[in-house]
């Protein structure tokens, strides 16, 4: 273990610890497709049907949002990449897809899927679960063939994965969006290694990349991460130490990779950039997309 404050087996839901994040994640979203920026419908529906006051009062306009707009900003950015990059599997004739640690991400259900796609979900068995039931009660079917698949990811998810159907010899789509930090660095390196030996040539996967963890965990990071809601100390949810540089970890393990700055996407897809105090600990903060040869 590092210093963090996480331990091997603890577990969250959606209002507590890491699943704190993954709300916060979704009404940034909610907030952003009321601005016409994205279109994440269940965003708003999937943030109420949490229940955490901060976010819904945030929704309502009853609690000041400054903090989180700029993050919406941010995770509209974020959503776009991902969306585009899942978009280009689909052309490509990629048919299996998995999303790793989903939280609130309700892709199965809003993108136009090709026809024959199958989507694996994977989060938390709590978290997996309070999504589905909540999108069986808003009466929305998956626009692909949706397999949810609850288990950590610090565990044999491989095995629950294969449990589910997955298909080793197929190629797949990837993402591990908002979820290396979150991990100990020792399964980060596992999580690219099991996702290289489960992919043939021509799978794609697409992640992040962060230069530099103390944007997060330092002091001026843990009051900006107050003021949008978290009553976590959120230096205690990340794990430490030492990390594989995922550009390089990726090209060793046989992948052609690519790498965007956040930055400039910005520019890339006319998002208006607000900087503050804190936005120069984001300098090099890259997302990458890459092609297994």
């Amino acid at each position: 273990m590092t210093s963090s404050g996480r331990r091997d087996g603890d577990t969250w839901d959606l209002a507590s610890g890491v699943g704190t994040t993954a709300t916060a994640v979704a009404t940034s979203r909610a907030l952003a497709t009321r601005d016409g920026v994205i279109d994440d419908r269940f965003a708003e529906p999937l943030v109420r049907a949490v229940g955490m006051p901060h976010f819904t009062e945030i929704l309502d306009g009853r609690a000041e949002e400054g903090e989180q707009h700029r993050m919406a900003l941010g995770m509209a950015v974020r959503t776009m990449y991902f969306d585009q990059f899942l978009h280009d599997a689909g052309a490509a004739g990629i048919r299996q897809v998995v999303i790793l640690a989903s939280g609130l991400d309700a892709r199965g259900y809003r993108l136009a899927w090709p026809a024959g796609t199958v989507v694996f979900d994977l989060d938390q068995p709590g978290v997996i679960d309070f999504k589905a039931a909540t999108m069986a009660r808003l009466g929305t079917p998956p626009t692909a063939a949706l397999r949810n698949v609850g288990v950590d990811l610090r565990d044999d998810w491989p095995a629950a994965l294969a449990a589910a159907g997955f298909d080793a010899d197929t190629a797949t789509a990837w993402i591990a969006e908002g979820l290396l930090m979150y991990l100990p660095p020792d399964a980060q390196d596992r999580l690219f290694d099991h996702i290289t030996a489960l992919s043939p040539a021509g799978s794609r996967v697409a992640t992040e990349f962060f230069p530099d963890m103390s944007a997060f965990t330092d002091g001026d990071g843990q009051n900006r991460w107050r003021r949008m809601g978290f009553s976590d100390d959120l230096a205690g949810l990340v794990y430490s130490g030492q990390r594989s540089h995922v550009i390089t970890y990726l090209r060793d393990l046989g992948w052609d990779v690519q790498s965007s700055l956040v930055s400039e996407l910005f520019e890339r897809y006319g998002i208006e950039r607000q900087q503050d105090e804190h936005s120069e600990k984001f300098a090099g903060f890259q997302y990458v997309s890459a092609v297994l040869g």
